[in-house]
């Protein structure tokens, strides 16, 4: 609770005198006919609030004219008939004592009470067009306001996306926040070792993926952070794949790339591994040279460096790489800056080497720095969590060589970034050549 209640104070401290910011929770989708998908909060909202019901709405008040600033939940009531079939609700009295809130208002009450506190204030901050539905809510609440105008009452002159705000405040992880992500990276970092050795030729993906969804659920894991990808073979050069129903094949290599959620935080890690226990000689050769260009990738975390750098270093050693193995031409391209001038890497590296993490697997937060005009990669510094994932996949074509064909590789880690240069949060997931072997003949 702590922790939430010091975040809506630095929001406040950033809107001015006044100001007056509306955040909605995510609402219950229905998956079909009287069933819904398992819910899941919205994240912003829950970085605010710690409060994980459906149909909520957090308002704080800037201080203004005197009164002191403000946090308000609005949220269901407590119903002891609705808890037989749906759970314990806290309703509005014990969420305001458990969550720290200043007051806390049936959610039933909202478009009685939202307008109070909107009138008079100087800014409204809210997800602008994020929502069509809760655009019209907040019209709505606005008109009520207006509408008082003769008894001298004024609703805000502007509106601000609040998203802008938070975003940028989400980069940055609490030691609350990395401690958590420490312990989701540590359950899926066990599911996939216990993937591994788990794995054999002829077993079906969606059963390699059971292991994993073992793991996260006996280690009290609330669940995966995102679709699972279990991919042998060729569908490893398919980089979201998730059907996970081929079977696995002797001499195909596995790319898992799975993480868990744990606590509304995510996890997020990528190993790539031989169904039978033993890298091929071109297997490994194309695996030894990702792990390179990922070892490269990580020394470029440090702090004040650009975060563009990360790429930057993995794409360098991936394209001298794919020079050294023939998968580009030498006589074309006589260098690795060649190649990547040409962009001809991306024949078979073509996505970006990483991305935020946190609430969100791909989190929240600008990778550019917004307040130049230039706009350039923004500067690495401490508190920040990030993905580092580089890749190969080598599709049949032309003039690749043959016995490339069809391998796909990622190794991806989750780290942060620390005074003194980084942590990997994920380092338990076996990931030399040595170790997977050594891991996979254990029974």
């Amino acid at each position: 609770m702590k922790q939430h209640m010091a975040r809506r104070e630095r929001l406040l401290g950033q809107m001015p005198a006044g100001a007056v910011a509306v955040l909605a929770t995510a609402p219950e989708v229905p998956r079909n006919a009287d069933s819904d998908y398992p819910y899941r909060h919205d994240s912003a909202f829950y970085y605010l609030t710690g409060f994980t019901e459906p149909e909520s709405v957090v308002v704080l008040a800037a201080a203004r004219d005197g009164q002191p600033a403000k946090a308000v939940l609005f949220c269901r009531d407590k119903d002891l008939e609705r808890e037989i079939w749906d759970g314990f609700r806290y309703g509005p009295e014990a969420a305001r004592e458990a969550f720290g809130f200043d007051e806390a208002w049936s959610i039933r009450d909202i478009d009685t009470e939202l307008p109070r506190l909107l009138a008079n204030a100087s800014a409204l901050f809210y997800p602008l067009a994020h929502s069509a539905a809760f655009d019209a809510r907040v019209k709505g609440w606005l008109d009520k306001v207006r509408s008082q105008s003769r008894t001298g009452v004024t609703a805000p002159t502007s509106a601000h996306d609040l998203l802008a705000l938070l975003d940028e405040m989400r980069v940055f992880k609490d030691d609350h926040e990395v401690a958590t992500m420490q312990r989701a990276a540590d359950i899926s970092a066990r599911a996939h070792a216990r993937a591994m050795r788990a794995t054999r030729p002829g077993m079906f993906e969606y059963e390699i993926e059971a292991e994993l969804l073992h793991e996260f659920r006996r280690s009290g894991a609330q669940s995966p952070a995102y679709s699972s990808i279990v991919a042998a073979g060729a569908n490893a050069c398919v980089l979201h794949y998730n059907a996970n129903n081929a079977r696995v094949a002797d001499g195909d290599l596995v790319l898992i790339d799975a993480g868990c959620e744990l606590d509304s935080y995510a996890s997020d890690i990528t190993r790539t591994y031989p169904a039978n226990g033993r890298f091929s000689a071109p297997q490994r050769q194309l695996y030894e040279l990702v792990l390179a260009a990922q070892a490269a990738a990580l020394a470029a975390i440090v702090p004040g460096q650009r975060y563009s750098g990360i790429h930057d270093a993995a794409v360098q050693v991936l394209a001298q790489g794919m020079l050294d193995t023939g998968l580009l031409d030498k006589a074309k391209y006589g260098s690795a800056e060649d190649a990547i001038a040409a962009r001809a890497h991306l024949q078979f590296y073509m996505h970006g080497t990483g991305h935020w993490l946190g609430l969100d697997v791909h989190d929240a937060g600008a990778y550019r720095d917004v307040t130049r005009d230039d706009k350039p990669s923004r500067i690495l510094q401490p508190g920040m969590a990030l993905t580092v994932e580089p890749g190969i996949y080598v599709r049949p074509a032309p003039g690749v060589p043959e016995q490339f064909w069809n391998i796909g590789i990622r190794i991806e880690d989750d780290v942060v970034v620390t005074p003194g240069g980084h942590t990997i949060l994920s380092a338990a997931a076996p990931k030399s050549v040595a170790d997977i072997e050594q891991l996979m003949q254990q029974p």
